[in-house]
């Protein structure tokens, strides 16, 4: 801990002096003509490529003078917003959010609240399939909650977790186009956050990179992410992240919430305002503890951000961010479908130490199990995890020239963390205390830095861009088993264990990734946008065995320098759009023990695959139609993904304990459908907005383990990928008072290759309502599950099977039923 504190101290000493800068952007022709204020803040958002949430409402009867010239982006839209009662509330590189100043209450985020904003952007002005959720949207969420839990409105997207917020990190699950969360990329202001999978090697969860207060608007790629994004997992999509900038005034927010299962949650921000030398600096903490709803436990963590934006002349603006955090979390137990009719739907741990040990003996040396376990082993006394995260970046946008922009950004990710179970196959040694039950430990060290530059050209209707990525990531992976007392429960199963009696394995693996891209926008006329570019990659993985018994040494690496990407944008008038797009994308290998290519059981295995291994790749085809005007938002967007070169171990069935054998290439994978959004605005204040996607996601081959038999997967559904998914969600907020319902459904999905395990649909509803009593005073509710429904939220949190026809297979986690939380807010 001391090393840790002592690292952290000195990065966040060292980051303030390193300024890079960040500037606004090149210099653009608008051809704005004068008429209502509606119309032109979306001639803008097309001119200037960045979509514009804006009250229609505050601005319906209003209109604007012409708009002719070269100006910067933020000099355009601050001369059309003069005068029209409307300020910026958030702004990012592909976002402007607007919102009215006439005294409205203030929302979480100590901004004025807009009452009918938009809670969805449905991609307008793209030539991609891509949805924008806003930051009012997220503020709405249960505090706490994870962001990912809010892009589940979104067309295609079916989020899982089994706690109501979304925040247990082993069972956090999103599902796209037939992809799940380590086939996607994600990125926080633009720097990499890795895969996002459970055990982690490359990044960590957004929940732990920023607080939840302070999320920013949150954009969802389902085909794939720009063509710069730092990613090398993001064949099924993107997810870009952002965090709110400080504000200009001076101001104090406070939030408490209590809910269901003793959960609550404490949060202060304190916004500097402008400071004497131009700064601005906004400091947050928020201590977070959430019990679990089944067994015995808790989530709990303390969490720290910091953001500092310091303009360096006219043209360059230095920011710096820091986040800081200590989380630790109780499992719960992954179960089967033959154990939920067994034990019913809130079984869970082994409730006391004494019984665990009781069950641990009985598994050791036979015997017959107490009421009402069939087996010793159904259930273990606790497992779980504990995580340290220290992310910082250093970010400089500059101007250098009229028609020359761009940005550097320069970032540090360190972690430590350990994954933990009570092993009743593994007793204590008598000397390291006698217990029949040990603690099974894997333990990780993350340490990331790495470097983003890009650059932009304004040549008229060509708009050329360019960038490089760099990252070198050094990952530590050991497993170690402890002792356990005999007869005395431990005081806190969830820490850093030290002595182990045990070493299992230590490997150190060494990442390093380089991309580089450049791509041209070129406006062919009014009405037609073409864009294409080109990026490559290369990642090399190295390992070394430090301790094993069956090391593994040497390297492997991923490497296409031709991953194109064309598109086309055709407005057919101000509202009406067509547009299409294709991407190539490859997946680098992971490097780690528990998967990828390392994972394999010795040398000679690695060997033997190393040189014919392929990374994974994926094609994919879209096209569609958008419509938007000051009441009505409409998409509809048809897709073809062809994910060639998948990857899966020899043996696919996977066990509850240990790893794959060996990896290999079992065929491709493809993917259809069509996905629908549609967001009205059909009163005052109210509004109505729905999503609907169908997907065919099928195996095309039969997989040929090596040394096994053939197994029949062509033609079968994709585990864990609904075919249908769909979202209603009803809204109002008339600036004093808001409310929401939303229904979620998804069809249903299998958890076996042969598709003999499946999983039925469900509908899950959730509501919100808050009040805002005046502009330092607001209270809201959340009800998550309304219905109290009992259904299978994550799947395959042990892993995927062949086949399961009697439902014995622990791999699922089961949702959270009704819970209430309450919050107040307080701003100054």
């Amino acid at each position: 801990m001391h090393k840790f504190l002592t690292t952290t101290a000195i990065v966040a000493a060292a980051l303030p002096a390193a300024a890079f800068a960040q500037g606004q952007a090149a210099h653009v022709q608008f051809d704005i003509k004068a008429g209502d204020t509606a119309t032109a803040l979306n001639q803008f958002a097309s001119q200037a490529g960045v979509h514009v949430i804006f009250p229609y409402d505050a601005v319906a009867t209003r209109r604007v003078a012409p708009l002719r010239g070269r100006f910067t982006r933020a000099e355009a839209i601050r001369r059309l917003i003069a005068g029209q009662g409307l300020v910026i509330a958030d702004e990012t590189p592909s976002m402007i959010s607007l919102k009215a100043v006439s005294g409205e209450p203030r929302d979480a985020k100590g901004t004025a609240s807009v009452a009918g904003q938009d809670i969805v952007v449905l991609g307008q002005g793209q030539s991609r399939q891509v949805q924008t959720v806003s930051t009012a949207a997220m503020a709405k969420a249960t505090p706490g909650s994870s962001p990912l839990r809010t892009l589940g409105r979104l067309p295609g997207v079916n989020f899982d977790s089994s706690d109501a917020r979304g925040t247990y990190e082993a069972a956090t699950q999103l599902s796209i186009r037939g992809f799940l969360t380590d086939q996607m990329g994600y990125t926080l202001d633009g720097v990499p956050l890795g895969n996002m999978q459970y055990r982690n090697n490359n990044g960590l969860s957004i929940n732990r990179a920023l607080l939840t207060e302070n999320n920013g608007p949150a954009t969802l790629s389902q085909g794939s992410g720009a063509l710069g994004t730092a990613s090398t997992s993001n064949i099924g999509g993107t997810v870009d992240f952002t965090s709110i900038d400080p504000t200009a005034r001076f101001g104090l927010d406070l939030e408490q919430s209590y809910g269901s299962a003793n959960s609550w949650r404490s949060f202060v921000r304190m916004n500097s305002g402008d400071l004497p030398w131009g700064g601005r600096l906004a400091i947050s903490y928020a201590h977070d503890r959430q019990g679990k709803w089944r067994g015995w436990g808790k989530q709990e963590q303390d969490q720290v951000n910091a953001k500092y934006v310091q303009p360096l002349g006219d043209s360059v603006t230095s920011t710096t961010f820091l986040d800081m955090i200590h989380r630790r979390e109780d499992d719960y137990n992954d179960v089967s479908l033959a154990r939920l009719k067994t034990y019913g739907w809130n079984f869970d741990n082994v409730p006391t130490y004494a019984l665990a040990e009781q069950l641990a003996l009985i598994v050791q040396n036979g015997g017959t199990p107490p009421a009402p376990y069939v087996n010793a082993d159904d259930a273990v006394y606790q497992g779980g995890g504990v995580r340290r995260d220290l992310l910082a970046y250093e970010k400089l946008e500059y101007q250098l020239g009229s028609r020359l922009s761009g940005f550097t950004t320069g970032y540090i990710h360190l972690d430590k963390g350990i994954g933990t179970w009570a092993s009743p196959y593994d007793p204590t040694p008598e000397a390291y205390g006698g217990s029949p039950i040990s603690v099974s430990a894997l333990r990780y060290d993350i340490n990331r830095k790495g470097v983003i530059s890009r650059l932009k050209f304004d040549a008229g209707r060509h708009k050329i861009e360019g960038g490089i990525w760099y990252e070198r990531n050094a990952f530590n992976q050991g497993s170690y088993l402890y002792g356990l007392q005999a007869g005395q429960a431990p005081d806190d199963f969830q820490q850093f264990y030290s002595n182990p009696f045990k070493t299992t394995f230590y490997n150190q693996y060494k990442t390093d990734t380089l991309q580089l891209d450049i791509s041209d926008t070129w406006q062919a006329t009014d009405r037609l946008r073409l864009n294409a570019g080109v990026k490559g990659v290369v990642s090399t993985n190295k390992a070394h065995s430090v301790v094993s018994t069956k090391p593994i040494d040497g390297s492997i690496q991923a490497k296409n320098w031709f991953l194109p990407t064309v598109g086309a944008l055709y407005k057919l008038d101000d509202s009406n759009e067509l547009f299409a797009d294709y991407t190539r994308n490859m997946a680098a290998f992971v490097a780690s023990t528990s998967n990828g290519p390392f994972s394999s059981s010795s040398q000679a295995g690695f060997d033997y695959i190393r040189s014919d291994l392929k990374p994974e790749m994926t094609n994919t085809f879209e096209g569609g139609y958008r419509f938007h005007n000051r009441a009505l938002q409409v998409s509809l967007t048809g897709y073809y993904v062809k994910f060639t070169n998948r990857l899966l171990a020899s043996s696919i069935s996977a066990t509850v304990v240990g790893n794959q054998n060996v990896l290999q290439n079992v065929g491709s994978v493809s993917s259809r459908g069509v996905e629908a959004a549609a967001n009205w605005k059909f009163a005052p204040g109210w509004s109505i907005y729905g999503s609907w996607a169908y997907n065919d996601a099928t195996y095309d081959d039969d997989v040929q383990p090596l040394g096994g038999t053939l197994v029949a997967t062509k033609g079968k559904q994709v585990v864990a990928s609904p075919k249908n998914v769909g979202t209603v969600e009803l809204t109002y907020d008339d600036g004093t008072m808001w409310g929401g319902v939303n229904a979620h459904y998804r069809s249903r999905r299998y958890y076996s290759y042969l598709n003999d395990a499946a999983l039925p649909g469900a509908v899950n509803v959730n509501l919100s309502a808050g009040y805002r009593f005046s502009e330092t005073l607001d209270v809201q509710v959340n009800v998550t599950n309304v219905f109290d429904k009992r259904y299978i939220a994550s799947t395959g949190t042990a892993g995927f099977v062949t086949s399961d026809p009697n439902g014995t297979y622990t791999t699922l986690q089961t949702a959270a039923p009704r819970q209430v939380f309450g919050t107040v807010r307080v701003h100054f």
